[in-house]
């Protein structure tokens, strides 16, 4: 078990586990809650993602693309290329790893039909295709918006309610621009060394200043979204609570606006270093995402 869950990369499952409690969230204000529903979905998108990670390390690994890649190993031990697992092993969790995710899919489809299956499909299509050709053609940040967003949020609403409307889809959009922003850091983090193994990531494609004004863009819209859905109506304004982040947010469109620092800044973290993009936008995440989900509560109970 152990080795498990450092291969699937457990501690990142957490963007996965917000998703799933902004879509129960907002599934409250259509229907009673439904724990069963909610348990369940939770567990198979946590369970989709660690495989979609396997698969990452797997295809990345026999695809020559881990092959002393320092920046990999800044997130996350490479079971493969650290030795800690064999590559027939690693099989074996995929596999097991992705039967558990479909049973707990087709239990979700037997209690909900409708468009269960239909969601569940579209998210295997994004396990399956990420890391390969989707990361490779630039699509894998647009498709990590779409996933963590509506197909996340807006799935886990509708498999606990029955329903969902254009808010949802909205709502999701705008947490879904958090791990997006991470994805981008990293990417740019790593850009010289993809596009040397031919791995053309959006930032690859858009060049890092480009990439970067992207990352602030992303940023702004989050907290822009926020007052748009207020000012219409749509939200409660306690939802502008997210805007005791804006001190993390100035910190952080300070640091996208300019290249890395050529040698680690006393304050940054020994253990993160050389990777700076990706823990900065990370710092930004950690504190909207809660300020966010907790405006959202509370404004679902008043």
């Amino acid at each position: 078990m152990s080795r498990w869950l450092i291969a699937s990369r457990f501690s990142v499952l957490l963007m996965t586990v917000m998703s799933a409690v902004l879509g129960g969230l907002l599934a409250a204000r259509f229907a009673p809650f439904d724990p069963l529903a909610f348990g369940l979905c939770l567990a198979g998108l946590m369970l989709a993602h660690a495989t979609n990670n396997l698969l990452n390390d797997y295809t990345d690994s026999r695809r020559g693309i881990d092959k002393d890649n320092y920046s990999r190993n800044q997130y996350g031990v490479h079971v493969l290329e650290d030795g800690l697992l064999t590559s027939s092993q690693l099989m074996r969790y995929i596999v097991l790893t992705g039967l558990a995710a479909i049973l707990v899919g087709a239990w979700l489809i037997g209690l909900r039909g409708g468009m269960t299956a239909a969601l569940m499909l579209a998210g295997a299509f994004f396990v399956l295709f990420y890391t390969w050709p989707l990361k490779y053609l630039g699509l894998g940040e647009p498709a990590v918006l779409l996933v963590w967003g509506p197909l996340m949020v807006g799935g886990t609403c509708y498999v606990v309610s029955g329903t969902w409307n254009e808010d949802v889809i909205w709502l999701g959009l705008l947490y879904a621009l958090g791990p997006t922003a991470v994805l981008f850091g990293k990417h740019i983090d790593k850009l010289e060394f993809d596009a040397a193994k031919g791995v053309r990531t959006l930032p690859v494609l858009l060049g890092e200043s480009l990439a970067r004004r992207c990352v602030q863009a992303m940023l702004i819209t989050q907290y822009l979204g926020c007052v748009l859905l207020v000012v219409t109506g749509r939200e409660h304004w306690i939802l502008l609570l997210v805007f005791l982040a804006t001190p993390f947010l100035v910190r952080q469109l300070r640091n996208f606006s300019r290249t890395k620092p050529t040698q680690r800044p006393q304050e940054f973290p020994e253990n993160l270093w050389p990777l700076w993009f990706a823990p900065n936008a990370f710092a930004h995440t950690r504190r909207f995402t809660p300020l966010f989900l907790g405006a959202l509560a509370i404004g679902t109970v008043l």
